[in-house]
């Protein structure tokens, strides 16, 4: 990424009053962020209000600083840190099939071409002593099944389960995936400095917010979409009712993933959310085995694979009525619209887009595509 790439990239992160949603309608609609901001008021203002097309014209506060820090984060160590954009053919599949995928994604860590089949764990930062050993050995056994472990970086069961998949020593795989809350320049819980450093060395961490982001209480309930989002299914070890790793179960099972929790004590507070999510359908799970058995059951949409590597190149863009035709009348999913164009996945990503939003196609749960109508 260059340097004038960047910076019109944070100035649409920073655009006051223009989130997520509206940035990509944006980009639908002009390209990328430098075509955008060299589009006059008037024709910025045929997709947002004239006020917000207005601020966006506008430089944001602070954009010179970000776009210095970054650069400088950046050019550290171009081999183990790199941003990712919606248009990049690197950026995480799994991630852009969600409705609010991140405009950026930080990434620090070993060199990734595709990302890995994983399952995303999640629990209390208090667990017991039980729960805590529990979620170390479940992942050491994913990550020698071949799964790539995602959580939070927190105290208790994530950071367990970040150690498990460690433990597993797995060389030349992504054995963790770490979702922080903060920007990739710190490191929160400190208590964890060491542990985020066998990641970074041995696995990834992720973030969907800028350098220099502290540990807001706001972000880190936002970003478990994104944990939710890179598992192939979710196992919820221990949590109580008001845990956020309700949270991400619930996220995970609005993206038609599957949800596991391990039951407990029915006089332990840590038990009572595992046990309402059994209760809400998540499936009880005993072993590790379980869950194993469950993601590579025969037929098996979610089976565990590496995501196959898009091209590199830029194919010849694919016109609507064509891609209404490869999509049929029935649930699609963008592999299967892969094969049947000859078209690179980040190409037909925007073509979709902005499809969806001329209300000719619907995106469903679990990554599929839908035309809309009988034609």
């Amino acid at each position: 990424m260059e340097r004038d790439e960047l910076a019109a990239w944070l100035r649409l992160a920073l655009a006051e009053g223009v989130g997520n949603g509206a940035a990509r309608k944006l980009l639908a609609a002009f390209g990328l962020p430098k075509a955008l901001f060299a589009q006059s008021q008037a024709n910025l203002s045929q997709v947002l209000s004239p006020a917000k097309a207005q601020a966006l014209l506008t430089e944001p506060a602070g954009l010179a600083d970000l776009l210095e820090a970054t650069w400088q984060w950046l050019e550290a160590d171009r081999t183990h840190r790199r941003i990712l954009t919606l248009a990049d053919a690197r950026y995480p599949q799994a991630l852009l099939n969600t409705e609010d995928p991140p405009l950026m994604l930080y990434v620090m860590g070993q060199p990734i071409d595709a990302w890995p089949a994983s399952i995303s764990m999640v629990g209390s930062r208090n667990p017991t002593t039980q729960g805590a050993t529990t979620a170390r050995q479940f992942a050491c056994s994913f990550a020698q099944a071949g799964y790539t472990i995602v959580s939070g970086l927190a105290l208790g069961i994530d950071t367990a389960a970040h150690e498990g998949a460690l433990d597993a020593k797995t060389p030349g795989r992504i054995a963790t995936i770490a979702v922080v809350g903060t920007g990739l320049d710190r490191v929160y819980p400190k208590r964890n400095l060491d542990l985020a450093h066998r990641i970074a060395r041995d696995g990834l961490i992720i973030s969907e917010y800028p350098i220099g982001t502290p540990p807001l209480s706001q972000n880190f309930p936002k970003r478990n979409r994104i944990i939710a989002a890179l598992g192939q299914g979710t196992l919820v070890v221990e949590a109580a009712l008001q845990s956020g790793s309700l949270i991400t179960a619930r996220q995970a099972n609005e993206q038609g993933k599957d949800v596991f929790a391990i039951p407990g004590s029915i006089h332990s507070v840590q038990s009572r959310g595992c046990h309402a999510l059994i209760k809400q359908g998540a499936k009880l799970v005993e072993t590790a085995q379980d869950v194993l058995e469950e993601l590579s059951a025969p037929g098996s949409s979610r089976r565990p694979a590496v995501e196959p590597e898009r091209e590199d190149t830029e194919p010849d863009p694919v016109e609507g009525d064509s891609l209404l035709a490869a999509l049929g009348f029935d649930p699609v999913s963008l592999d299967a619209l892969v094969a049947r164009t000859g078209v690179a996945a980040s190409v037909l990503q925007v073509r979709l887009l902005e499809l969806e939003m001329d209300g000719e196609v619907t995106r469903l749960a679990g990554g599929l595509f839908q035309r809309v109508g009988q034609g």
